[in-house]
Order: structure tokens, then sequence, then C-alpha cells
């Protein structure tokens, strides 16, 4: 199906009249993304697990953080600064609730360790800091995907937007299911610095491709550019692959100390850009009744373009069955 469009956001909405053996009821879960608004392009920042593992503190933290403003990395889109493993006590306390190691981060464990009270009462921003606290607090659900749910839904009462990342190193197939639960999520077990090893967490990702989406991003582990396993022609083509893959450029290294090759990789704008870019065009579809389908096809060009639906990106399994199609802007079939 095609369609010429206007220029400057013209929207064309279409309704295709189908009979139900060529309906797919699945197709309504399309746009069931997790509605905290972040996640529209894939995430730029930090993880300390690749160079740093458990050797971490808060000075290597702030550093970090400052380097990124320094260097001009915040200002090409690296914002987040991800503290990986390590950063809680080996054990729980004797309410079995997971605390900071405040003797490794000392002040931001004041900031991000406030203690939760064990009943959600007050302010809806206190409800939803206790309701976290108390996901953190009591043992996980019978599945690991209730679990993710629950964290899901305290996270999105915490007082303000936080991206969820979820790991389980890809065991379930997570890009197939759950959208609607995470901003991303791990789709390989851990990237480690070979060329072998990254050509292999790659091409395990590449299978997920079609999954990755505005408000939800397939994740093939850490960038390991700047730890220095492998050759410069090598890294650029790891940053290259992420790029394209719309995976989520997360420095790996160490960029207090980064080299004079790994800058010009991570900090080439217009390779940032063909990862942080968004489709212009999007195609929405939804069931009615009647074995009907809505389908609206959404170009944000300012110049007229055509445009393709193919069958099944609306949720139709075509079996050289009739289409009857209405313009309900034009009101005619």
């Amino acid at each position: 199906m095609e369609r010429c469009y206007a220029p400057c956001f013209f929207l064309l909405a279409v309704l295709f009249i189908v009979s139900s053996s060529a309906a797919d009821s699945n197709g309504s879960d399309r746009r069931n993304l997790l509605s905290n608004g972040l996640g529209l392009t894939p995430p730029m920042g930090w993880n300390s697990w690749n160079h740093f593992h458990c050797q971490i503190n808060e000075k290597i933290i702030r550093e970090t953080a400052d380097v990124f403003v320094s260097s001009g990395l915040s200002n090409l889109g690296y914002k987040y600064v991800n503290i990986d493993d390590c950063w809680g006590e080996s054990s729980r306390d004797s309410q079995i609730s997971l605390s900071c190691s405040f003797h490794m981060f000392d002040s931001l464990t004041q900031i991000a360790a406030k203690p939760l009270p064990n009943q959600c009462q007050g302010t809806k921003h206190a409800q939803g800091q206790c309701q976290v606290h108390l996901v953190m607090k009591n043992k996980m659900p019978k599945t690991l995907l209730h679990g993710y749910r629950a964290m899901s839904d305290a996270l999105k009462k915490a007082g303000r937007p936080i991206f969820f990342s979820m790991c389980e190193w890809g065991d379930m197939r997570p890009a197939l299911w759950g959208s609607n639960i995470r901003n991303s999520w791990r789709t390989t077990d851990d990237i480690s610095d070979s060329w072998a090893r990254m050509l292999t967490i790659a091409d395990m990702n590449e299978v997920y491709a079609d999954h990755a989406k505005p408000g939800g991003w397939n994740d093939p582990d850490m960038l390991e550019v700047g730890n220095g396993g492998m050759k410069y022609n090598e890294y650029v083509v790891h940053f290259s692959i992420w790029a394209i893959s719309k995976a989520p450029l997360l420095l790996g290294c160490d960029v207090g100390n980064l080299t004079a090759e790994t800058m010009p990789i991570i900090g080439n704008e217009e390779v940032i850009a063909v990862n942080q870019a968004i489709n212009d065009q999007q195609i929405w579809a939804g069931p009615l009744s009647g074995n009907r389908i809505v389908v609206l096809l959404e170009s944000r060009k300012t110049f007229s373009s055509m445009m393709t639906a193919h069958w099944d990106d609306i949720g139709i399994k075509s079996n050289n069955t009739l289409f009857e199609a209405r313009d309900l802007w034009e009101e005619r079939n």
C-alpha cells in the first residue's frame, strides 16, 4: 500500500475492512510501550562495569560526570552516568533491605539512599519512592516477569521519569515481550574487549532488530571502545555497529583517561546522529469491530514523499484475501 504525502506533517487515515481470516489480533500491541516519555532515542552515557568492574568509588563517578562536561561529551548526548554492580553492601540488613555501600560512596549515598518508611503513606512522590523501596526489599515474585513488572510499576510512581534498563542477559528473549515494561532490554550475554566476542554479540543482537523502536531498545551490552583490547579500526567497526543497530551508546572505558584515538570515535557527530535519528515516517494501526483495522500513515517530512505499509506492519496476514479501503478524510473508498 503506497500513498503520496502533502508537505508539513499532513496526516492521512485509511480504514481497511478485511475478512476475519486476514486480521492478526497481535497487531494491537505494536505501540504498547512503557509510558514514561523516556528512550525516544537510544540512551547515551557511561557504565562503570567494563573498565572498573567492582573497583568503583564516589571519586570515579564524580570525575566521570565532570569529564562528560569538560570534554564536550555531554553536548554530544552522553548524559547517563550509571553505576553497575557492587554499588550495594554484600548482604541485606536485618530488615532484608538492600543498602548502598556507604564506605565507597559517602555523600552520594546520602542523596540516593535516604531511609524510606515501611508503610506507603504521605505524598504521591513519597508513596512512589516507598513502592520502589518495597519492591527492592521484598523477595522477588514467583517469576522474573512479575518482578520486572512490579519494579516498572513502582518506578512510574516515583515522582519523576526513570529510564528502566532491564538485564537478564537475553535468556528469556525479552525483546519479544513486555515492551510496555521497560525502556531497554539486554539481548545478549556480557561483551568482552575482543574482536571475536564483539562480533558474536553483534550477531546475537541483530536477530531482534525489528523489535527496536522509540521507547524500547535492544541492548547488546556496553561499548568496549577505549579499553585497549582491540585495534583502532576494530573499535571503529564496533562503534559503527552499535550506532546503526540503534543500541544504547554507553561508554565502558575510563573517560578520565581517553586516548587520542578514542575521542574521535566516540565523538563522531555524524555517526552519533545515525544512532539518534528518529524515523520521520510511522505507521499506526489498531483493530476495530466488524473485522476492520484502522491505519494511520504519519509523515513528519516537510516535503512530499512516498510511504509504504506492508501487511504485517498493520497486523494483517495476507493470504490473497480481497481488501476494501476507505479514506476517512477524502470520504471515499
